[in-house]
């Protein structure tokens, strides 16, 4: 069954607001590599202290996500640079 990437309205905008490489090479990134994986949390580490978030490392930034298995879905929760994100 293959995955799918919904990015979250605050997502969205943390995603726009980032310069257009940073902002390409995530996309890329989610795009390539995450949906290639037939199990995308093999990429991913899970957040301590907070049993549904799970996070993505793209050079200096970090994506936030939540895995919904029974729709299949990956949904962006916060995208921002490691020393805003975990705040």
């Amino acid at each position: 069954m293959a995955w799918t990437i919904l990015v979250a309205k605050g997502a969205k905008k943390q995603l726009d607001a980032l310069d257009t490489v940073a902002r390409a090479r995530i996309i890329a990134f989610l795009e390539t590599r995450v949906l290639s994986q037939p199990d995308p949390r093999a990429l991913a580490t899970r957040l301590i202290g907070d049993g549904e978030n799970w996070r993505y490392r793209v050079g200096d930034y970090r994506i936030i996500v939540r895995f919904e298995d029974d729709r299949c879905v990956i949904l962006v929760v916060r995208v921002a640079p490691r020393r805003d994100v975990y705040r």
